[in-house]
């Protein structure tokens, strides 16, 4: 199937960044460029790069954007390799920065990546498939107790001590290799008049599961800093999460940023040295409206956060 992806809170997000004619943009997870592309459609002289560790996406950005050729630079990676990848380019400052987290709606509807439970299909979920290590080799090694936590974690899932369990009852018969057996097993783990209006069963458990294999709360985590760093004086970094935890680390950073210093409260000047990088623009995250509801039911738990960089 085709690379296709209906980017959440386009607009919102390109005003946001402010994009500048002459500026440099980055679009740490390019997707099919459905930002990108309303970025460089405002680009001059200005330079647009976009990273993506998804070969596919890769594939589509690159003839979404060949218009714009001139102005686009594509580079298959990670956006925890983002320093790296500026500096092997010769970009030092950015004027903006954009994340569109979590995973994207061609990796959902493409049944062979397996990333959704209403496919059978091999449990996979990698998001760059030049890993070797799948979901299928979580579910069939981790133990009761490192599946507890993980589907607790990041699932968020009341059941997920039970559903640990069962797994691991299950695999024992034998291995768990495909998203349905992996789906029996979590059916089998909740209460089935519990099951009623609380969405599929399955779904925060491989929610959990895919966020674990490819590390995303780490490397949202471990990268924020690189990115407001990067940011030239009035730069933006715009992130766009789905995902609570998510939400609750940029939201954390952004704070931190604005108002690092850890002198206590009753210090009558601040003796820490810590100066602000920016401010945050969103006191409150910017949330899809009702129109966009409407058109892409994707877009639910979708959520803006801003920050410039000072002047």
């Amino acid at each position: 199937m085709g690379f296709e992806h209906k980017s959440v809170l386009l607009y919102e997000t390109i005003e946001n960044l402010n994009i500048k004619p002459n500026g440099i943009y980055v679009d740490g997870t390019l997707g099919g460029g459905g930002h990108s592309y309303e970025i460089a459609k405002l680009l001059t002289t200005g330079r647009l790069i976009g990273i993506d560790q998804d070969e596919a996406a890769i594939n589509a950005a690159g003839e979404r954007l060949s218009q714009f050729k001139n102005n686009v630079t594509i580079v298959r990676s990670n956006y925890s390799e983002i320093k790296r990848v500026l500096t092997e380019i010769g970009v030092h400052k950015v004027d903006g920065i954009l994340l569109d987290l979590g995973v994207s709606s061609y990796q959902l509807d493409t049944p062979e990546r397996g990333f959704s439970y209403k496919e059978d299909a091999p449990l996979d979920m990698r998001m760059d498939t030049r890993n070797t290590k799948t979901a299928k080799d979580i579910v069939n090694t981790y133990s009761e107790m490192e599946l507890f936590r993980i589907i607790r974690d990041y699932g968020e899932d009341n059941f997920a001590k039970n559903i640990a369990k069962h797994i691991v009852r299950m695999r024992e018969e034998k291995p768990i290799e495909t998203t349905y057996e992996l789906t029996e097993a979590i059916k089998a783990a909740i209460p089935m008049k519990l099951r009623v209006n609380t969405g599929h069963p399955a779904k925060r458990t491989f929610q959990a599961i895919r966020i674990e294999l490819n590390q995303e709360l780490e490397v949202l985590k471990n990268t924020l800093q690189d990115m407001i760093e990067l940011l030239a004086p009035g730069g933006r970094l715009c992130i766009i999460t789905f995902h609570s935890l998510e939400d609750r680390i940029v939201k954390s950073n952004f704070r931190m940023n604005e108002n690092p210093c850890t002198c206590p409260p009753n210090f009558p000047v601040c003796v820490c040295g810590k100066k602000p990088l920016g401010k945050v623009i969103t006191r409150k995250p910017i949330l899809p409206s009702e129109q966009e509801l409407l058109e892409n039911k994707r877009a639910k738990s979708s959520k803006l956060r801003v920050f410039e960089k000072i002047s």
